[in-house]
């Protein structure tokens, strides 16, 4: 696992399973009207078109189906993930996890404070690991 600070920002390179991240997304996101339907099924990811390359959350699938749009979230259901894009409505914090493993990759880029602790949040950072920072 690797962090370097970046001013206001960490640089974050560690690995990270697929649920960790889906976990991540939806509490950056949408945890607060993610449809119920939606919960436990672990193949339902939100996405984002976002404005000026700001807010995007994107999910790159072998097979994926557009489910349901709530507010500015479009809910997709995905199989055989490859890869996910985040950036923050800032701007501030830029992620892209990368598939290494059928369930498991590597999550790059940079990330705000807040971003950080959604991190924590979602199990990919440990506390132990967010104390040291």
């Amino acid at each position: 696992m690797l962090f370097f600070r970046c001013l206001e920002t960490v640089r974050i390179d560690l690995p990270c399973s697929l649920q960790a991240l889906r976990r991540f997304l939806i509490l950056c996101c949408c945890q607060s009207f993610l449809p119920e339907e939606y919960v436990r099924d672990d193949s339902v990811f939100p996405e984002r078109l976002g404005v000026e390359g700001k807010g995007v959350i994107y999910v790159e699938a072998v097979d994926k189906v557009s489910l349901k749009q709530v507010r500015d979230v479009m809910f997709v259901r995905a199989s055989e993930v490859i890869g996910a894009t985040y950036t923050s409505k800032s701007g501030s914090t830029r992620l892209r996890w990368e598939r290494t493993s059928e369930q498991t990759g590597r999550l790059k880029g940079e990330a705000s404070v807040n971003a950080v602790l959604k991190l924590v949040e979602a199990g990919i950072i440990s506390e132990e690991i967010f104390k040291e920072l």
